[in-house]
């Protein structure tokens, strides 16, 4: 039995490396994501990860195991190996028979039980302190505990937070100093938005940003709260110092409030929340037209380039196509999502795409509509920002069409679905003409003599339409004329013209010209008048029976002297001859078919009759002038703030204390002038502030009650004007006098 005994020991010492290799690829990769979720930082991610590599691997030595090594270790773990497993690494030539024969009996001994060996591992630990520091750093990310250990910056003297007793006479000792402030501004994580730290408590910031405020004090407080817009926050106390947490919500104001041990509180300024929301994506397409049309025989090709971008960048773009077959009640319509021709790089800010489309490949057939537009969303979570660009159109035309609209008025729809025959006769004789070259002549006439047939069809139906039932009335061969064309062209010795009998000749004496006369003569050869003649409508005359009016009558004969002309050179053989006329004829139609409208005259004021005993007297006695007069009040914007205004002019004049009736008339003020603060807080910030310490300290000296008036009539709105036009008339030399003593008061 010969058994390679050298593969056995390779084996396992393959399986031996493999492992001690991924337990360094475990303890690596658990790192690599601590550190990622640490620091946001894929590069210093990459780097930790071939750092730990490196140190596992020095100290696990993934290389260590041979095949020696791995002789030993299965001597001790398996007892039937015998302690001869090491005969496997020298040549059966070398060794005795005995040794021969030991060696082969460990060879199959082993091929049997050398899978259930396992070579010396640790790999459940390691997966275990893996999967721990995974988890370690997904904690630390979602809860972003690593913004509490950030170092705070130097504070600027303009930026450091001043505190105002509400009350002072509960001030009994020196109130406790801020020593540190900071505030941590953490963006979503979509908008690659590294997190900082300022020491500014103006915030400005986008909608979804979370805010990780942290105040030391160089005495024990009792309480820190934030107080924003209606609602508080407690900060809670941590062995750095007082931390507090808030999303943003929207834009709005804030203050820092505590009270000390002694009981007395303490209140900030007024800090601004300015929340921008992230803008949805911006498309732009270039390079095509808002409408596009094609004709049947053209290459429906529709190419455009297209431009997005957004702020933190975008996500996804596709087309939104609709195509629409039908029309009227039996339209159908089908979406479909296109992608562009290049992938969409996703988080990248801005996109230069472009696509073609075919028409043909969506199966669009003459007639059909194509609606499509451009969508594109944002990275914005949960829900994206989705936007969209303006439509774009694109039709293949279809001259067989032509909507007619009935008003309400109009019981019958009076125009047949067959008119599309007209245009359908032209399409195949075109493309009679484009074959002809490739048809034997036998074919090419039977082909051309069968539209004239069909043209005769045609011709016949729009007879029915006018009213003639006669083959042989407004122009129609008869059936023995028609088979002798051929004949007659053949006739060319002939001095007379052989198409004579079947030309379309307004002055000649043909079928087209022959009308029906009804012989009213009398016996003596005189026709006998009647006198009714011109006021009835004889349904009897062909000429008559008709269910149009006179217009659109004649229009009908002209297209129906068309078709005769157009079949008449199909049966000669000629359609490029007949196409004129057939066109025309189709135009003649669809004019028809637009015409027939019906106009309803539009009912307005019908006023009462006029007396004529009293018409052009300028009798004005009973004639009274009517005039109303009401007064409108509106109401003043803003009283709150009005009312402070006045106030304040009178403390700043008289010099009078504050009251507790002031401290209310300026909280009012304060939460109009808020509002109007929200949607641009930083302009109405410093009045709010100015505000709140004269409701909150009694700061009244002269220099805030100033501007805090100066603020709130900033704040209010300007009045309208109300231009009306002055009586006085004031020349150039009253406007200079004038204007020099505005100058000199």
């Amino acid at each position: 039995m010969s058994i390679k005994t050298s593969n056995i020991l390779s084996s396992f010492t393959k399986r031996w490396q493999f492992m001690l290799a991924l337990e360094v690829l475990l303890y690596a990769i658990g790192f690599l994501f601590l550190a990622y979720f640490i620091s946001s930082n894929l590069i210093l991610a990459c780097s930790i990860f071939i750092v730990i590599a490196l140190v596992s691997a020095f100290i696990l030595r993934p290389w260590k195991p041979n095949q020696k090594l791995a002789s030993s270790y299965i001597d001790h773990s398996l007892k039937t190996a015998e302690y001869s497993s090491g005969l496997l690494l020298i040549p059966s030539e070398k060794l005795s028979t005995v040794a021969r024969l030991q060696q082969q009996k460990v060879a199959l001994q082993l091929s049997k039980e050398i899978n259930t060996i396992k070579p010396p591992h640790h790999l459940k630990r390691t997966g275990i302190i893996t999967l721990i520091l995974i988890l370690l750093g997904f904690m630390i990310f979602q809860f972003n505990v690593m913004v509490l250990f950030t170092n705070s910056p130097t504070i600027p003297e303009t930026e450091i937070i001043n505190f105002y007793a509400e009350d002072s006479s509960s001030v009994k000792v020196s109130p406790p100093k801020l020593v540190q402030q900071e505030v941590t501004i953490a963006y979503p994580k979509y908008t690659n938005v590294s997190t900082y730290t300022s020491s500014s408590m103006n915030i400005n910031a986008v909608e979804g940003t979370r805010l990780f405020w942290k105040l030391v004090f160089d005495k024990p407080v009792a309480s820190v709260t934030i107080d924003y817009m209606s609602d508080q926050y407690e900060m809670n106390e941590k062995k750095e110092g007082y931390v507090g947490t808030m999303a943003i919500r929207g834009s709005g104001f804030y203050y820092f409030r505590f009270q000390d041990t002694q009981g007395a509180t303490y209140s900030s300024d007024l800090y601004a929340i300015e929340m921008s929301k992230d803008q949805r994506p911006n498309i732009e397409i270039t390079d095509i037209d808002q409408m596009t049309s094609f004709e049947h025989y053209q290459s429906k090709i529709l190419h455009f380039n297209t431009a997005i971008s957004d702020d933190f960048g975008v996500a996804d773009a596709y087309i939104i196509a609709t195509v629409s077959k039908g029309s009227g009640e039996s339209v159908k319509f089908r979406e479909e999502h296109i992608r562009f021709g290049s992938q969409v790089k996703k988080g990248q800010k801005t996109q230069q795409l472009s696509k073609t489309i075919d028409l043909d490949q969506l199966q669009m057939e003459p007639g059909d509509e194509l609606y499509f537009y451009v969508q594109a969303s944002d990275l914005k979570q949960p829900e994206p920002n989705y936007a969209r660009s303006e439509t774009f159109f694109a039709v293949i035309r279809d001259t067989t069409i032509n909507t007619f609209g009935v008003e309400g008025t109009l019981g019958v729809d009076r125009m047949p679905d067959y008119f599309r025959s007209q245009r359908q006769l032209i399409i195949d004789t075109e493309k009679l003409i484009k074959e002809k070259p490739t048809l034997t002549e036998k074919e090419f006439k039977f082909r051309s003599n069968e539209l004239g047939f069909d043209q005769k069809a045609l011709r016949l139906k729009y007879g029915e339409f006018m009213g003639i039932e006669d083959e042989t009335a407004g122009g129609i061969v008869n059936q023995e004329s028609l088979e002798s064309l051929e004949q007659e062209q053949e006739a060319e010795q002939s001095d007379d013209d052989p198409l004579e009998e079947y030309t379309h000749d307004h002055d000649g004496d043909n079928e087209h010209n022959l009308v029906d006369e009804h012989d009213h003569n009398n016996d003596d050869g005189e026709a006998e008048e009647d006198p009714l003649e011109a006021y009835t409508h004889d349904h009897e005359d062909p000429e008559m029976t008709t269910l149009f009016e006179e217009s659109l009558r004649s229009k009908l004969l002209r297209a129906m002297t068309e078709m005769w002309d157009a079949e008449l050179y199909l049966r000669l053989y000629k359609p490029e001859l007949s196409l004129p006329y057939q066109y025309r004829a189709l135009k003649l139609i669809q004019e028809i078919k637009n015409s027939a409208r019906i106009y309803v005259h539009r009912i307005g004021f019908d006023p009462p009759p006029i007396k004529e005993d009293k018409r052009l007297t300028g009798d004005l006695e009973k004639v009274n002038n009517f005039r109303k007069t009401s007064a409108v009040e509106k109401p003043l914007s803003y009283p709150s703030m009005r009312i402070a205004i006045k106030r304040l002019e009178e403390l700043i004049q008289l010099q009078n204390v504050f009251s507790e009736e002031d401290k209310l008339v300026f909280e009012k003020a304060g939460n109009e002038l808020a509002i109007l603060a929200i949607e641009a807080p930083g302009k109405y910030l410093k009045t709010l502030q100015q505000l709140k310490r004269l409701t909150d300290n009694n700061a009244n000296s002269e220099q805030i009650l100033v501007e805090v008036q100066k603020g709130l009539l900033m704040a209010l709105p300007q009045p309208e004007p109300n231009s009306t036009q002055s009586d006085i008339l004031i020349d150039d030399i009253n406007k200079l006098v004038i204007k020099e003593l505005q100058l000199n008061d």
